[in-house]
């Protein structure tokens, strides 16, 4: 700076004149600062809000990784999300005008410049709440986000069931029976004058049903824009109308409307719910917009059946990474290993499943598949519920596109599966499967 000065000085300019150029040059110089600092700070290119029954997920979108501190606060209730060599844009000054009204947790979002290098977020909440914030890398056409999770006190636990273990589950629930008949084994016997026998009612069967991809998933999307989360949650909601209206069957939703779910966490919930069964319903897309047909897949822990089988296995299986779910990798080995010989138990039944479900839908589609497709599909790893993924036509075709988009073919391909599920379950009432003995006991 000192040399440019005695440069200025030295040009036969009156001195007033050498001031005003002294000025512009320190000007100049504090403007490429500036810039220097902008460039050098992360830019959010996108925000995402979303509000499910389960949490609320806020996404922030950026060219450079966000340094980041979170904290909770009370009095007022509010999270404060401090972000470190972050600029306030356009992008992540509209977050504000994302919190819906309806949202349980967050009331109102507010941004404020932190420093010359720093923006504070800060979420006024409308009740008691758990944060938890994590980072993950670009993938696919993301770049890197940093996502925060607000949850209830009681859903903090276990956020998005990512540490939900259906063996153990399974183990456990196991277990509570034994201790169940260990109690009553030592009550006092009935006596036959104070017995009176009645027949044992019926059970209840109980079908689970998923609706594929929901919220910031939207799936494939069609040649004209239909989103595949849309379809599969109206085909869903038919399907269920269609099997409580059967004498003894009950069905229930994993999701009820347009929110994400991680893939651990639909299974669990078909737990939950003592489901006797698992249909989980999608209307997918492959690069060849010509492919046509219903197809329908059991798991496979051997490898894919075809081609296609494990492009769409890994496609579906890429829903969690866009939820940003991180996987618990401590013990992974040992435990893939257990979870994999419980459900070897379970496939048997998912392919007689899948088979009389293949054979209803024919009458209502063309078949991409005549026979009973198999792939890594991971929303299909319970151990102990026979679980089935049916591809209702493929949404990359135009004319199965037009299909899809209608309620009476929806209707019909609704009314065909559960066809296939009465079937299923009259084939094997004769001949109890391990997974229906494994229930009874």
């Amino acid at each position: 700076m000192l040399s440019i000065t005695r440069v200025i000085k030295k040009l036969q300019v009156s001195q007033s004149y050498q001031l005003v150029l002294v000025g512009f040059v320190l000007l100049c110089l504090s403007m490429l600062s500036l810039t220097a600092n902008a460039n050098s700070n992360a830019q959010v290119t996108f925000t995402r809000v979303w509000a499910g029954p389960e949490y609320t997920r806020v996404t922030l979108e950026s060219n450079l990784p966000i340094k980041y501190t979170l904290s909770l606060q009370s009095s007022p209730d509010q999270i404060v999300l401090d972000l470190e060599n972050t600029s306030l844009n356009p992008p992540l000054g509209s977050l504000p005008t994302k919190i819906d009204a309806k949202d349980p947790l967050i009331k109102k979002a507010s941004i404020e410049y932190l420093s010359s290098n720093g923006v504070r977020l800060t979420l006024a909440l409308k009740t008691k709440a758990v944060p938890r914030a994590f980072t993950l890398d670009p993938m696919g056409k993301f770049g890197y986000r940093l996502v925060l999770d607000v949850f209830p006190p009681d859903r903090a636990a276990s956020p998005s069931g990512q540490n939900d273990d259906p063996l153990m589950a399974l183990v456990k629930a196991s277990e509570q029976k034994i201790a169940t008949k260990a109690k009553n084994a030592s009550k006092p016997a009935v006596t036959l004058a104070s017995f009176n026998p009645r027949p044992e009612k019926k059970k209840t069967i109980i079908v689970a049903i998923d609706a594929g991809h929901g919220g910031k998933d939207p799936g494939a999307i069609g040649p004209k824009g239909s989103q595949e989360k849309d379809i599969t949650l109206s085909i869903a909601k038919k399907l269920k109308a269609k099997i409580d209206k059967e004498p003894g069957m009950l069905a229930v939703l994993t999701r009820t409307g347009d929110y994400f779910l991680p893939l651990a966490v639909r299974r669990t919930k078909a737990r939950s719910a003592n489901a006797d069964l698992f249909i989980s319903v999608h209307a997918d897309a492959v690069p060849r917009n010509d492919a046509r047909g219903s197809s329908v897949y059991a798991l496979s822990e051997n490898g894919a059946t075809s081609t296609t089988a494990n492009w769409l296995a890994q496609k579906e299986n890429e829903s969690d990474r866009i939820g940003g779910i991180k996987l618990n990798t401590k013990d992974h080995y040992l435990r893939k290993t257990l979870i994999d010989l419980s459900i070897n138990a379970t496939i048997n039944d998912s392919i007689k499943l899948a088979g009389t479900v293949l054979s209803a839908i024919g009458s209502v589609n063309h078949l991409h598949k005549r026979q009973v497709e198999q792939a890594g599909f991971a929303v299909l790893k319970s151990p102990d519920i026979p679980s089935i993924l049916v591809e209702t036509a493929f949404i990359s075709n135009p004319s199965e596109e037009e299909k899809l988009k209608s309620e009476s073919y929806q209707d019909r391909m609704a009314t065909a599966i559960v066809s296939g599920i009465k079937r299923y379950f009259n084939n094997t009432r004769s001949a109890p499967s391990r997974t229906e003995l494994a229930k009874a006991n």
